[in-house]
């Protein structure tokens, strides 16, 4: 036998990086407007089932001689897709029907419900007992015509609810407005957009804002003169910074999450973390473009030219910043330069690694008892010093609590300008590395055995040195004993 190679046609053709993997079950979506689907049975729990039949447009045929005060509301509502046979279901009642539900009280009743709807050739599910359904329901996010269904295969069905409330934090109500407008707009932006290329630029922009704000009276009229800019090869990319947070991927915002979904170009920082890039988009390119002090870095010039070839090619490029762009991560610089171009940039904020190490120990920045201010600092300069601007006399103030950010290489230096400023020596400090992440150390001890802490905790990885009273506080010190130990 020969086999012939059928002629490839090359708008079809993707990129396939790796196969589907095994399936427990074919996730499908199946319209059912105005056909018929068999449900026997009168409980609470076939009311449900019925809620979902009718919201899909079926036409319900109802077997049972009793209904629960549940279907109450759903035959007053859809009177005219729910037609109730006051009788227990029989062989007769599969044909012409789709699917066919039961909820029965035992297993006999369950069996014989299962072989007739088999026989007749009906997918046939009795509820809460899987060695008798062809099929399964799973948890559902609705944004319909978004429709989002999530199985475990009936093993976990509290797991699937559990993924169903994460994905609905990621999913506001306004999709719903947006995927109608899709379904409106489509065929036009057909007509005015080539395929591939001009026709992805404007999906991502339309994701973009279908993410951001709601539908209104101008919003199918604006997309439709965006489409049309962008084929005059008016079209312009934009630039995000976004904090990465310290490091543990659980504690990205939503926002931030939807901003790497969205990225062609993520241009990262060296310090930002494995498990958040695994949260980008797959076909993003990635760039790492880190500075660390000590080492060979990427200069910001050269971060800033790469922003701005990337925009201006069209590009929606995520600038990745471990923490909050905003602190200490030179975001001032790179908008600057970004505007000087009128290129669109905005910020996501992230959870700065003075926060996240707060919440690791269990204690406030401003505890009111013993700290009125918190204040950021950082611990070198672009010289790698300490830097020579810090009002010293200000920051030795005791009623508050001071951050130093990269300050392992001048901790004794801080601790020395602290003492001769008139600070306690036994002034409680917090030495922390690698915060929120697996391998994060943490030191507690006083400001004049600073270097004790800091010879414990290395300077490899980005250090953080929290000052105050705040830390002497008795959750902490109840929990000291288990850092040091974990940490020594």
């Amino acid at each position: 036998m020969t086999i012939k190679s059928l002629p490839q046609n090359n708008k079809r053709k993707r990129a396939r990086p790796d196969r589907i993997g095994e399936l427990a079950v074919l996730p499908i979506f199946y319209k059912l407007q105005d056909k018929k689907v068999v449900l026997a049975g009168g409980s609470d729990a076939a009311a449900w089932k019925c809620e979902l039949l009718v919201a899909s447009g079926a036409k319900v045929h109802l077997y049972a001689t009793e209904l629960d005060a549940e279907f109450d509301a759903l035959m007053s509502e859809h009177k005219n897709q729910i037609i109730w046979h006051k009788r227990p279901w029989a062989i007769d009642i599969f044909e012409n029907a789709q699917i066919a539900i039961g909820d029965m009280e035992s297993d006999g009743a369950a069996k014989a419900f299962y072989c007739a709807a088999k026989a007749s050739g009906v997918p046939v599910n009795v509820i809460d007992m899987p060695d008798y359904c062809e099929f399964q329901f799973g948890s559902i996010v609705n944004r319909s015509p978004a429709i989002v269904s999530i199985s475990t295969d009936g093993a976990a069905p509290i797991l699937g609810q559990a993924i169903r409330r994460r994905i609905e934090m990621l999913l506001p109500a306004t999709l719903q407005g947006w995927a109608k407008t899709a379904m409106t707009i489509r065929a036009r932006v057909n007509e005015l957009l080539e395929p591939g290329k001009e026709r992805r630029a404007f999906w991502e922009h339309f994701v973009d804002q279908a993410f951001s704000k709601s539908v209104d009276a101008s919003t199918e009229t604006n997309l439709l003169a965006n489409a049309k800019s962008m084929k005059a090869g008016q079209d312009t990319g934009k630039v995000t910074l976004v904090g990465a947070g310290p490091g543990d991927a659980e504690l990205l915002t939503i926002k931030a999450m939807r901003a790497l979904q969205s990225a062609d170009v993520i241009l990262f920082d060296d310090l930002v973390s494995p498990d958040v890039l695994e949260l980008a988009r797959r076909e993003a390119k990635r760039m790492l473009v880190g500075k660390r002090g000590g080492r060979e870095s990427c200069k910001q010039d050269d971060i800033n030219a790469m922003m701005l070839n990337f925009a201006k090619s069209g590009k929606n490029v995520v600038r990745l910043k471990s923490g909050d762009p905003s602190v200490f991560g030179r975001a001032g610089e790179e908008i600057c330069a970004l505007e000087q171009h009128n290129i669109p940039v905005s910020i996501i904020p992230g959870i700065t690694a003075a926060s996240a190490m707060a919440a690791q120990l269990g204690v406030s920045l401003t505890h009111r008892d013993h700290a009125q201010s918190v204040r950021f600092i950082t611990g070198h300069s672009k010289h790698g010093k300490l830097p020579e601007s810090v009002n010293w006399q200000v920051v030795a103030d005791q009623s508050a609590t001071s951050i130093f950010y990269m300050g392992g290489r001048t901790a004794t230096q801080i601790k020395a300008r602290l003492l001769d400023e008139g600070m306690c020596g036994q002034m409680p400090v917090v030495i922390s590395s690698s915060i929120s992440r697996d391998n994060q150390q943490t030191w507690f001890g006083r400001l004049d055995e600073i270097e004790v802490g800091i010879a414990k905790i290395g300077y490899d990885e980005p250090v953080l040195i929290g000052v105050g009273q705040v830390f002497g506080g008795a959750l902490l010190a109840q929990n000291a004993p288990d850092l040091i130990e974990r940490s020594a």
